[in-house]
């Protein structure tokens, strides 16, 4: 059994942190940005035996990387498009991350129900060929469904003019838990992980980048930070460091990314009581739609819409939501109403621009990520998806070593490397029932060893909890607590409000600092809140 599944978990006091961080040290690697990208590159650079600090300015996945479809897959419509290393690269780290977070991530059939004739050998054709590109990394067989089969495994699919279906396996995980899992993972291996410290400029030695300023966004303490190499993996908002390197230079550059938003609705399971996702891979207008059961709740989504201003917390759209309502109801018998939705969520995607792309159709946008090297040695990394945050990862140092920022080191040492919190024990899977101790794998015996494990708060969610989230998993607020070390805000936003003042009272007692009560009430009234359509 690898020596990490067993191990106490790592406390996270922030003085310690902080403390660590005004250290005159000179790091091999300062990673900028706490969401999947740099959390892989962190891992993947300690793993090798460099010495690493990640800085994010505010909470670990907070940003794109908390708002994902929570889909572990290869692209169905990537192969569409003919993009076949993507998709070929994509369902081998598919594998990879199963593999390495079992309790955070599970296999999950699809089921594309088919109105058509012509639909199912379509269909199915195609993704008989995504087995093929899986090879023996694939999940299951591709499966042609009767009109029995399909109604069997969707029960609550529209059945007027149901011809059959294709059954296809992907995968499906817990975005934000798996942010932290890596977070975890890469300080237990030594690197200095720090949320809610914002890097606002660089440092510069002989015209190239020899480390970063930043501050403590609770104490306002500003540090300096010196480093070999410093990595820009901040999504969406790469631009920003990007245009300040260039402003040192003299030079201005042009903006890399063009965002697209993506929303979801969270409905009750009732609306599709399976363990089958439901996937359009066409829509009315061309995108694709899924009814996907997560937490026992169902995500429906996702849209995909050109975006021109890059905010922290998007608001969904009232087109998104008459959208996705609107195609919900053409395959689901019964429709889903504004009055249904749960909690509304949207995130905004780093689709990465060429010079000739029109940043009116996400389309046409490049949904690889690329790698930037400047002259003046910042190294900047965007686009991509979780699925393969970890290829990515190896990429970011591969252009690190090339560009003789970092020393040599051997690859490849992340691909059997489980995260915190992996066990080897069978997983039931609890991804599909409510929250609970499942996200915890081989931690849960020790979440429930502390104070208030038999004090409820609600169904499947105890005191220990926000205990263990304080002080073992970087929690500092409400917010941290209920989006993203359990997933209330995102599947009940008013169950997540009636909790709230009970977790800010034990998280007052944890870290005596403010846990930011307002404030996370007024976000959930915003997840609550849906645009009619």
């Amino acid at each position: 059994m690898h020596p990490e599944l067993n191990a106490l978990p790592l406390r996270t006091a922030r003085a310690e942190l902080l403390s660590r961080l005004k250290e005159p040290v000179e790091y091999d690697i300062a990673v900028v940005g706490g969401g999947a990208t740099g959390l892989g590159v962190a891992l993947d650079a300690v793993a090798r035996g460099f010495k690493v600090v990640l800085l994010e300015s505010r909470d670990f996945a907070e940003g794109t990387s908390s708002r994902a479809t929570k889909l572990v897959h290869g692209g169905v419509r990537y192969l569409a498009q003919g993009n076949i290393s993507l998709v070929r690269e994509a369902l081998h780290e598919r594998t990879t991350l199963l593999n390495n977070a079992p309790h955070l991530a599970r296999p999950l059939a699809f089921v594309m129900p088919s109105y058509k004739l012509w639909e199912t050998p379509f269909y199915g054709i195609g993704l008989k060929m995504y087995d093929a590109l899986a090879g023996k990394a694939g999940l299951g067989a591709t499966q042609f469904l009767s009109r029995k089969e399909t109604m069997r495994d969707l029960p609550t699919v529209q059945s007027d003019k149901l011809k059959g279906g294709v059954k296809y396996w992907d995968g499906q995980f817990d975005d934000a838990r798996l942010a932290l899992a890596l977070a975890r993972t890469a300080a237990k291996r030594g690197a200095l992980i720090i949320n809610y410290c914002s890097v606002d400029s660089l440092k510069y030695e002989n015209g190239r980048v020899c480390g970063l300023e930043c501050e403590d966004a609770e104490t306002h303490q500003r540090f300096e930070v010196r480093a070999h190499c410093v990595v820009n993996a901040t999504g969406v908002w790469v631009d920003t460091l990007r245009e300040k390197d260039g402003n040192a230079q003299g030079r201005p550059v042009k903006p890399m990314v063009a965002p697209s938003q993506g929303a979801h609705l969270i409905v009750d399971r009732d609306f599709l009581p399976t363990d089958h996702a439901l996937m359009v891979p066409k829509t009315a207008d061309g995108r694709v739609l899924f009814a996907v059961p997560w937490l026992g709740k169902v995500i429906l989504g996702t849209t995909d819409s050109p975006k021109e201003k890059i905010e922290f917390e998007p608001r969904a759209m009232r087109e998104e939501v008459s959208f996705i309502l609107g195609e919900s109801a053409r395959y689901l018998r019964r429709a889903p109403q504004v009055s249904d939705v749960r909690s509304i969520w949207a995130g905004l995607r780093p689709l990465v621009k060429h010079q000739d792309d029109d940043a009116g159709n996400t389309k046409k946008i490049s949904r690889e990520h690329t790698v930037l090297v400047s002259r003046t040695g910042l190294v900047t990394v965007t686009g991509g998806k979780w699925t393969t945050y970890r290829s990515m990862a190896e990429d970011v140092l591969q252009h690190c070593m090339d560009n003789k920022l970092l020393p040599h080191r051997r690859a490849g040492l992340t691909v059997n490397l489980p995260v915190v919190g992996s066990t080897t024990k069978p997983q039931s899977h609890g991804l599909n029932d409510p929250q609970g101790l499942h996200s915890y794998g081989s931690e849960a015996d020790f979440v429930q060893s502390l104070d208030g494990s038999q004090a409820s708060l609600a169904p499947g969610f105890t005191e220990s909890m926000v205990r263990f989230a304080a002080r073992y998993e970087y929690a500092r607020n409400v917010e941290d607590v209920l989006a993203r070390r359990v997933r209330m805000l995102f599947l009940d936003a008013r169950q997540a409000a009636s909790v709230a003042p009970a977790v800010a009272e034990i998280l007052q007692e944890e870290l005596g600092a403010d846990p930011q009560l307002d404030a996370f009430l007024a976000l959930a009234q915003q997840y609550a809140s849906v645009p009619a359509p």
